[in-house]
């Protein structure tokens, strides 16, 4: 019983893995996944469900589409802040909180994302880094400040939500 399912799960994964390769989403798969945490098959997730990246005007249109943003609590002059929405689509947003998990670590390039790197252009390569190092230093930050590591995680998948959509609605540069 056990094999059959596990069979069936490569089987699975086999398929995902050839539309990953196939348009429309061969490019956007390459460049999402040169960001670190974000694999072959997490890009082909966000690709996806996401599908036109330009239908968001900016950055928080995104993230609040991916639930990550806090909610408000308002009431004249007096403002408070709760926790995230969780609105939108499940699978988006728990793809960015696994991917954020990557960012826990010092700031590095892996042979696995180096490879991911040559499949694309170095204006992708350098937004990645930018957003590795930032993403990292953030991570350190936050989890020194607070006691709650699963809060922290949320925090950077809001703003890897903001590096991802700035990356895909960015203009593709040629390899």
């Amino acid at each position: 019983m056990i094999t059959s399912r596990d069979a069936e799960l490569r089987a699975l994964e086999d398929d995902l893995a050839l539309v990953a390769c196939e348009e429309p989403f061969a490019e956007p798969v390459r460049r999402l996944a040169a960001y670190r945490g974000v694999a072959e098959r997490g890009a082909l997730t966000l690709a996806t469900e996401v599908c036109d990246w330009r239908r968001f005007a900016h950055a928080p249109a995104f993230m609040g589409f991916t639930g990550l943003v806090p909610s408000e609590y308002s009431s004249g002059a007096h403002s408070r802040r709760g926790k995230i929405t969780r609105t939108g689509p499940v699978h988006l947003r728990t793809q960015l909180v696994e991917s954020a998990w990557a960012y826990q670590h010092r700031p590095i390039v892996s042979q696995r994302l180096r490879a991911r790197h040559d499949r694309v252009g170095e204006a992708t390569v350098a937004r990645s880094w930018k957003a590795q190092l930032r993403l990292c230093r953030r991570f350190k930050r936050l989890a020194a400040r607070k006691s709650n590591i699963g809060l922290v995680a949320a925090a950077v998948a809001r703003e890897l939500a903001g590096f991802l959509w700035a990356e895909m609605t960015a203009d593709p540069v040629a390899i």
